[in-house]
C-alpha cells in the first residue's frame, strides 16, 4: 500500500547542508526530512577538519578566493567562487548565533589552523578533530523541534512531470513504498565515496542524489573529478578512517620508511600542497611495495589536540607513543555532480542540490581543504533565501497507477565489491585510455541496470546497486573524455594541463530539450554529452 504525505518541503540528506537548509525554511515552512539511515550518519558528522573562513584580520576573502581557485586548477566558476567566501564570515557568526562553539586559545581568540593549499591560518575548529559531529549534533538538537524526521527510508525514484519535480518515492526497509509531495524537493544526499575500496565516506554514500537527480532529467557535469584524500589510516590492507589534514597543519610529516620526507622537493608546499599532489604522491610510493607514514612526533599534546585520530589510532591497535601513524590515500569528495546555480537550483524546476552532491562550480578540479562545510552552509541559505521567495505553486495530487506494472527484475547485477574493485582499479587516483575503456566495457555490460531501471521493481540494494553503476558510467565516460590531467583527474597517458580544456566542462543529461540554454548538447544516444566553454 502506498502512503502518500505532503509538505511544503522535502529534504534528501541529513548532512549539514541538508539540515542547515531545514532550520531556516522549517520557520515558515513544512518541512520533511528523509534519510536512508540515522539522521545523525553522515559524511559532515564525520568531518574532522574544520571549516574555511577569512575572519581573521590579516585574512581576506579575497586571499581566500585565491587559494580555492588555485587548487582548484582555475576550473571553479569564479562569480559562485567569489559568493562563497565572501559569504563565509557571515555564515560563521550564523553558527555562532545557532549555538556553535568553536574552539579558542588561553587568550579568547579563535584557534585558526592551517590546511594543504591554504596560505593563511583560517580554519576554525569546533570540539578538537570533530569539528562536523560538533556542527551536525547542534543542528539535529534545534531541527528535530520544528521539523518532520523520517529515518531509514530510501529514496528510490523522484516524480516528475512536465513541470518539473513534485516529490519522491521512497522505500522503508521492509520495502513498503511511500510517496511524498512537495513543491520543493531539495538533494543533500553527499557524494559518491563508496564506489571504492578505500573511501572516508560513510557506508550510505552510494551516489543516490546523482542518480536520481539523471533519471529526473537534471544536469550533470565534472564527474571525472574525484578528491582521493592523501592520509586515511590503513593498516594491514584495512581503512579505518580519516586523518584530518588539520594534524599536517600543525607539522605532522610524510615520512618513508627509510625515514626521508616525501613531500621534500615536490611541492613548494611540501606536505601542505594540494591535496591531488599528495595523494598522487603517496600513490607513488605504494604502488613500489614501499610503506608509508604520518609522523605526528612533533605535535605536542597529540591526544587532546586530535581526540578523533587518536581514537582511530586505538582502535587500529597503533601505539601514539611511536609518533607514526600508517596512511594511504581514499575517496573522499566529488568534486562534481548535479549541475546547479548559485541558489541551488537544478535544470528541473522544483528540484534542487545543496552540499556535495552538487556541482556548484566552487571547488573546480579539486576541493581547497575545509571549503565543504563552508559550501554545504552558505548555499544552503542561499537555497532557503529562494524558497522563501519562491510562489511555486503546490504539488499536484497524483496516482501511480503504473507502479502496479512494474516488471520483475530479469537482468544479472554485480555486488558492491565487484564495483570497488573495478573503480580503485581503473578509475582512482591515476588513470588512462585502456583501463579506462576496461571499465566503461564492464559497466556496459549492465545497461538495463542503467538506463531501464525504472521499468522493474526492485528491492533498495538493487537499486543501490543501480545508482552506483550509473554514477560510474559517468565518471568513467567524463575521464575517458578529458584528455588532459587537471586536479582530481589525472591521466598518465596524458599527464599535463591541456590549455584546450581551461574552462570547459562535461555535461550529462537524459533529456532531449535542456532548459539550460548556454550548453550545447549533442545526440550521443544514451546519455546525452555536450561540452560548454
Amino acid at each position: 500500500m502506498t502512503i502518500t504525505q505532503v509538505a511544503d518541503v522535502i529534504i534528501i540528506g541529513s548532512g549539514l547542508a541538508g539540515l542547515m537548509a531545514a532550520e531556516i525554511l522549517s520557520t515558515h515552512k513544512n518541512v520533511i526530512i528523509i534519510t536512508k539511515s540515522n539522521v545523525e550518519c553522515s559524511n559532515s558528522s564525520m568531518a574532522q577538519g574544520g571549516i574555511a573562513a577569512a575572519i581573521d584580520k590579516e585574512d581576506s576573502w579575497s586571499d581566500h578566493f585565491f587559494d580555492t581557485i588555485v587548487a582548484g586548477s582555475f576550473h571553479n566558476n569564479e562569480a559562485v567562487t567569489k559568493l562563497l567566501v565572501q559569504k563565509g564570515p557571515e555564515m560563521i557568526e550564523k553558527l555562532i548565533e545557532l549555538g556553535v562553539n568553536f574552539d579558542r586559545d588561553n587568550d579568547g581568540n579563535y584557534s585558526l589552523g592551517k590546511e594543504g593549499a591554504h596560505q593563511r591560518r583560517r580554519i576554525l575548529h569546533a570540539g578538537g578533530d570533530a569539528t562536523g559531529k560538533e556542527l551536525v549534533t547542534k543542528l539535529i538538537e534545534r531541527v528535530k523541534k520544528h521539523t518532520t524526521i523520517i529515518e531509514h527510508e530510501t529514496a528510490i525514484d523522484l516524480l516528475v512531470s512536465n513541470t518539473g519535480c513534485y516529490g519522491v518515492i521512497t522505500h522503508t526497509q521492509n520495502e513498503q513504498e511511500k510517496i511524498y509531495l512537495a513543491p520543493h524537493t531539495i538533494l543533500a544526499t553527499g557524494g559518491a565515496g563508496q564506489l571504492y575500496e578505500v573511501t572516508s565516506n560513510c557506508e550510505q554514500v552510494t551516489g543516490d542524489g546523482m542518480a536520481l537527480a539523471y533519471r529526473a532529467g537534471a544536469l550533470l557535469a565534472d564527474m571525472e573529478f574525484i578528491q582521493f584524500h592523501p592520509t586515511m589510516l590503513v593498516k594491514d590492507g584495512k581503512a579505518y578512517g580519516l586523518v584530518s589534514e588539520a594534524v599536517r597543519g600543525e607539522g605532522a610529516r610524510l615520512l618513508t620508511e627509510q625515514g626521508t620526507y616525501l613531500m621534500d622537493g615536490k611541492h613548494e608546499q611540501m606536505d601542505l600542497a594540494p591535496r591531488d599532489v599528495v595523494a598522487r604522491a603517496i600513490f607513488e610510493q605504494l604502488s613500489l611495495g614501499k610503506p608509508l607514514f604520518l609522523d605526528i612526533s612533533s605535535i605536542p599534546d597529540f591526544q587532546s589536540r586530535f581526540p578523533s585520530v587518536t581514537e582511530l589510532c586505538i582502535k587500529a591497535g597503533l601505539e601514539i607513543e611511536d609518533g607514526r601513524i600508517p596512511v594511504a590515500p581514499g575517496a573522499h569528495f566529488m568534486m562534481g555532480g548535479v549541475v546547479t546555480d548559485e541558489q541551488g537550483q537544478t535544470t528541473v524546476p522544483g528540484l534542487y542540490a545543496i552540499g556535495e552532491v552538487a556541482r556548484t562550480g566552487v571547488h573546480g578540479a579539486n576541493r581547497l581543504a575545509s571549503n565543504s562545510l563552508l559550501e554545504g552552509i552558505v548555499f544552503a541559505s542561499e537555497l532557503a533565501s529562494f524558497i522563501l521567495s519562491a510562489n511555486r505553486l503546490k504539488a499536484p495530487l497524483v496516482v501511480l497507477s503504473n507502479r502496479d506494472e512494474l516488471k520483475a527484475r530479469d537482468f544479472e547485477l554485480p555486488n558492491v565489491y565487484e564495483i570497488q574493485g573495478l573503480m580503485s582499479q581503473f578509475v582512482g587516483i591515476v588513470r588512462n585510455k585502456q583501463g579506462l575503456e576496461t571499465a566503461l566495457q564492464w559497466v556496459k555490460s549492465y545497461e538495463k541496470a542503467i538506463w531501464n531501471n525504472q521499468e522493474y521493481r526492485l528491492k533498495i540494494d538493487e537499486k543501490t546497486i543501480c545508482n552506483m553503476l550509473t554514477v560510474c558510467y559517468f565518471i568513467i565516460s567524463a575521464a575517458l573524455e578529458r584528455t588532459e590531467s587537471r586536479g582530481g583527474h589525472f591521466r598518465s597517458d596524458a599527464p599535463q594541463l591541456d590549455s584546450e580544456w581551461l574552462q570547459k566542462s562535461l555535461y550529462w543529461s537524459n533529456r532531449q530539450t535542456n532548459p539550460v540554454h548556454d550548453v550545447q548538447l549533442k545526440d550521443d544516444c544514451k546519455p546525452m554529452v555536450g561540452v560548454k566553454s
